[in-house]
């Protein structure tokens, strides 16, 4: 399976589409700003960090948390950055960056969690779109103050 059709096929992407349909607007998936960066390389140069989607609309930037993202994945985990921070630890400053910089500039921003929806031992959802549509819906309404 190539890379693309992996990611379309990801558990992300199941999410984003659901608050799609949800929210009835399209999204920009892994949308960069210019001003959301991720820290200076060697080279000073600094990346624009993705966001999972943005909804022009809503103004909602949505972040799909995986397991990697509460806890900690050896494997994913065990690679320096140019932070000079293994790669957990970077997850984490670049989360905390992303909502604060949502905030900065009065976007609403919703995090929905593997743990939200229904989901193995592992993490992965098992897609029960019934129930994983319904735990969204809360998330949505409690962001929007409904």
């Amino acid at each position: 399976m190539s890379k693309i059709k992996a990611r379309l096929e990801s558990d992300e992407k199941y999410v984003l589409d659901l608050v799609a349909d949800i929210m009835g607007e399209n999204y920009e998936w892994q949308k960069r700003f210019d001003t959301l960066l991720g820290d200076p390389g060697k080279t000073g140069r600094r990346v624009k960090l993705p966001v999972d989607a943005f909804f022009p609309a809503a103004n909602l930037i949505v972040e799909y948390r995986e397991k990697q993202h509460s806890q900690p994945v050896t494997i994913m985990d065990k690679r320096m950055t140019v932070s000079g921070v293994l790669r957990g630890e970077q997850r984490k400053i670049y989360d905390l960056r992303k909502e604060q910089w949502a905030k900065d500039n009065e976007i609403k921003f919703l995090i929905v969690s593997y743990f939200d929806l229904a989901h193995k031992k592992s993490g992965r959802l098992t897609r029960d779109s019934v129930h994983d549509e319904k735990a969204i819906m809360r998330l949505i309404e409690d962001i929007s103050g409904r």
